[in-house]
């Protein structure tokens, strides 16, 4: 079992930045692959950004890139999301997600694909 825990969330101007960490803890972090999705009141979860086991490879959804950088440090368990000129409608509760099998292909930006949640962190964007 792997558990984690979202910190970071908070109030923040449109423009501005914030940054989210999941620490995980349980079994041995070394998920193949660790995501944050993030889910805006009334509407279902929407990827954002994963990351696979060593950080070499990154996956963003469209509207994010550029803006948002995920990054993760094994050592200290945990995965961290940049997230830059920030904007209202990016107000969500957002999730940190883990895997424990290798994601391929567009499991990788599928909440199925993933086995392991946090509880959340609020981000509210104000206009």
């Amino acid at each position: 079992q792997v558990q984690l825990v979202e910190s970071g969330g908070g109030l923040v101007q449109a423009g501005g930045s914030l940054r989210l960490s999941c620490a995980a803890s349980g079994r041995t972090f070394s998920s193949p692959a660790m995501g944050w999705f993030r889910q805006a009141p009334g509407k279902e979860h929407e990827f954002v950004a994963a990351i696979n086991w060593d950080g070499s490879s990154t996956y963003y959804a469209d509207s994010v890139k550029g803006r948002f950088t995920i990054s993760r440090d094994n050592a200290k368990n945990t995965v961290s999301l940049q997230m830059n000129s920030l904007k209202p409608e990016e107000t969500a509760v957002y999730y940190c997600a883990a895997s424990g099998l290798p994601l391929y292909g567009s499991a990788w930006y599928r909440k199925m694909g993933y086995d392991y949640w946090g509880q959340g962190t609020q981000v509210i964007v104000s206009s």
